[in-house]
């Protein structure tokens, strides 16, 4: 069994805290001239670019499959769906408050896994259904004013997470990272013209907002792979916490560029939701050993 190295991990996780806000950042300040559909169709033809390059530069290309693509096309959809979704509510909420509702993706793995794989909901896996529920609710705070629509787009994006969660689990016994995202990149492209081109109006990006673009492209490939990365060399148990750390982080970040109040119930909301993943974690693990 391979040694845990989490100075190792806590650096990769360094780099992917940076480009998910980083990523968030750019995603606001492209919003009010692109919508989510037009900036993700330039988002995955840029990181299409990059994974052609890399691929082919280093000869990894012929590790791209086609014996999976039903499953490719699932896992697309559910992350094109969640990823629209995260951006249409980027511009309707806090950062923080957005940030919160997306670490529920793990609270629906878990409901999807025992729906549709048969995973059975254990009592620790009923604790952190419940906690995270229980969290959700304190971050969205129902009736408090806030905007009901970007909050709905929110929670349903981890939906849209989880079930790209699921599809990448099975096909990361049979697929290499750099195959999986050819296809990730590949298949969302597309459906970014479907999308984008529905309407007939497609807006080209201003020169102003092209580094924000690219911005976009960039950070979304270095984050997961900095994640994946990150989960190689050390349990989630570990990796967990510090992918925790993306919170406060963007907290900070909302408050000193776009005068974001800090929250004490989404925080507080956004523990809950983190403790009931991470006793979960522990206790599988523990399980396992």
């Amino acid at each position: 069994m391979e040694t845990s190295r989490p100075v190792a991990a806590a650096l990769w996780m360094v780099g992917a805290i940076f480009a998910f806000s980083s990523m968030a950042i750019a995603g606001r300040a492209v919003s009010p001239e692109l919508d989510t559909f037009e900036l993700m169709m330039y988002r995955s033809f840029i990181g299409l670019a990059i994974i052609l390059i890399i691929g082919v530069t280093t000869g990894k290309i012929r590790e791209v499959r086609t014996d999976r693509l039903g499953l490719h096309f699932l896992r697309n959809l559910s992350h094109f769906t969640g990823q629209n979704l995260w951006f249409y509510s980027l511009s309707l909420i806090p950062l923080a408050q957005l940030f919160a509702l997306e670490f529920t993706s793990p609270i629906w793995v878990m409901i999807l896994a025992a729906v549709f794989l048969g995973e059975k909901l254990t009592r620790p896996r009923l604790i952190a259904l419940a906690l995270g529920f229980i969290g959700a609710l304190i971050v969205a705070q129902p009736g408090s004013g806030g905007n009901p629509l970007g909050l709905a787009m929110a929670a349903m994006s981890a939906i849209g997470f989880a079930g790209s969660i699921v599809c990448t689990k099975y096909l990361t016994r049979s697929e290499t990272i750099l195959g999986i995202l050819f296809w990730l990149t590949a298949m969302q492209a597309v459906m970014g013209i479907i999308a984008t081109g529905w309407d007939g109006d497609v807006v080209w990006p201003s020169a102003a907002a092209w580094p924000w673009v690219a911005l976009v492209g960039l950070a979304g490939l270095i984050a997961h792979t900095c994640l994946t990365n990150a989960l190689r060399v050390a349990p989630a148990s570990i990796v967990t916490p510090m992918d925790f750390l993306r919170l406060p982080a963007i907290a900070v970040i909302g408050a000193i560029f776009y005068g974001e109040p800090i929250s004490v119930a989404v925080l507080i909301g956004a523990l809950l939701i983190f403790g009931g993943n991470y006793f979960n974690i522990l206790t599988e693990a523990r399980n396992r050993s």
